[in-house]
């Protein structure tokens, strides 16, 4: 049968005729046929009102009438359908599969509904059953006790142990060497071993600290600990660092708070060949001293370096770091000395007890701050690397408000364990699917947001995806794929 197949969109919905050539009066004409709204072109489906649906090609016309299914379901299907997608491409979904199991499809389907909905555990029942995730994730139990019994079993250390062993390896090629380190709070009234009362820089709360590490390129969560809501970050770092040697990863350079800094780390930073960079506190000796020594001369233009908008002094000395040869870099931020005098001078100018020389001897003060690195750093360069520890405070807020990491809805140090894993893995899968999204307008969450606009009708055997907008095609030219018409189930 000669002729071709014409095909055109109407309102967002692509139709179809066939054009097939023949003379009337010696002119070559096109007579029409109406094929109606394509439902597969690549298997040459169609639909109309007349032969309901249908596979026909060119060459033979109808191959067959196809039987009218039956719509059964209508889900939300753009926001899981990208999720799915990027975790599968990474092979989180496979690494899931082979160390939870059975139960990885209830793990994946709540790492869904806390990056796609969020909320109390109580509702993720409700949400997979208007979501394509009930498609993908079949076997998953949500019911609210299948919910607290799969966070005791997430919370096994042998389970978590055999988990970071296939993890590490699953992001070894991600893994640089170098780490960033830091903790955070929890608060929670939980009664159990790890809550504890806490005094971060003057704020007293009951709460359980979290630790992470981070790979220093790639920003990829790398491992995590927790301890009691008393215990100090000067304390963990040893023990952090011999556990992910425990897993192999060999430490080359730590980023880290001064929370950390101390003889005992110094040293045995040192001792691990570990390089380093990290801030004095100012109530150390060291700082005092350097700060003495350096501050007359240090507000010299050959000192000045520019950090994005910044304007900072920075000037380099070698020190002695506990019997091990480092370098500090003094700096003073003029922006931030500006800010520091204009707020000491309003609390300090009408106050009687405070006299001319103690103002000025705390005005020389303000807007100093004193890095240390085990390596001669070039001045330029040390605020760029220093500040890479910012991705460990972006990671944190990811988890705890695109990842579900509080508040805190569990009770007994298992349950947490369990919660606390199944926030690390939404967020890594958050932080995947945004690193496919840099330089569009869009971010993890406003894709999801796009996305869940997108809906599918399921039938008996196959899911029909709807007509997608202009913003979610935006988001599938950036990242490369296209929106699928039919999904065999």
């Amino acid at each position: 049968m000669a002729g071709y197949i014409r095909y055109e969109t109407k309102n967002g919905k692509e139709y179809a005729s066939v054009y097939h050539a023949k003379r009337i009066d010696g002119k070559k004409v096109n007579d029409v046929e109406w094929l109606g709204r394509v439902i597969d072109k690549e298997k040459g489906v169609y639909q109309n009102r007349s032969k309901g649906m249908y596979q026909f090609t060119i060459e033979t016309g109808v191959i067959a009438y196809l039987p009218t299914v039956r719509e059964k379901l209508i889900l939300d299907y753009g926001d899981s359908f990208l999720l799915h997608k990027v975790l599968s491409d990474t092979a989180l979904i496979d690494l899931c599969r082979q160390v939870f199991k059975d139960n990885a499809d209830t793990v994946m389907a709540l790492i869904f509904y806390k990056s796609l909905q969020g909320g109390a555990s109580c509702y993720a029942q409700t949400w997979w059953e208007g979501s394509y995730a009930r498609i993908l994730f079949p076997a998953a139990k949500l019911a609210s006790q299948r919910v607290s019994d799969i966070l005791h079993e997430l919370g096994n250390e042998n389970l978590q142990r055999q988990f970071f062993g296939e993890y590490l390896r699953y992001i070894s090629d991600k893994c640089s060497g170098g780490i960033l380190l830091d903790s955070t709070g929890m608060p929670n009234d939980i009664n159990f071993p790890l809550t504890a009362i806490n005094n971060h820089n003057g704020v007293i709360s009951n709460e359980t600290r979290l630790i992470l590490v981070l790979d220093s390129k790639s920003h990829i969560p790398i491992y995590f600990r927790y301890a009691a809501g008393n215990i100090v970050d000067v304390t963990t770092l040893k023990a952090t660092v011999a556990e992910l040697r425990e897993y192999g990863i060999d430490i080359s350079q730590a980023i880290i708070d001064a929370g950390y800094f101390s003889e005992k780390n110094i040293k045995e930073l040192y001792k691990c060949s570990i390089s380093f960079i990290t801030r004095m506190k100012c109530n150390l000796k060291l700082y005092k001293t350097l700060v003495a020594e350096h501050k007359s001369d240090l507000e010299n233009a050959k000192h000045l370096v520019k950090y994005r908008e910044r304007f900072v002094y920075i000037k380099r000395v070698q020190v002695n770091l506990h019997g091990n040869i480092g370098y500090a870099y003094i700096g003073s931020d003029i922006d931030r000395k500006h800010d520091e005098i204009k707020r000491y001078i309003n609390n300090a100018f009408d106050n009687n007890d405070i006299s001319f020389d103690e103002m000025d001897i705390a005005i020389q003060s303000k807007g100093i701050f004193i890095l240390v690195s085990s390596n001669e750093v070039d001045t330029n360069e040390i605020l760029p690397l220093y500040y890479t520890r910012q991705a460990i405070e972006q990671v944190f807020d990811i988890g705890k408000n695109n990842s579900d990491l509080l508040p805190l809805r569990v009770h007994g140090v298992e349950k947490f364990r369990g919660h606390l894993l199944l926030s690390f893995l939404t967020s890594v899968a958050y932080i995947l699917v945004n690193s496919e999204l840099l330089h569009s307008d869009f971010c993890a969450i406003g894709a999801y947001r796009v996305l869940r606009n997108l809906k599918c009708k399921v039938y008996d055997d196959r899911i029909i995806v709807q007509e997608s907008n202009k913003k979610m095609n935006d988001i599938a030219k950036h990242m490369k794929f296209e929106y699928p018409l039919l999904v065999e189930l």
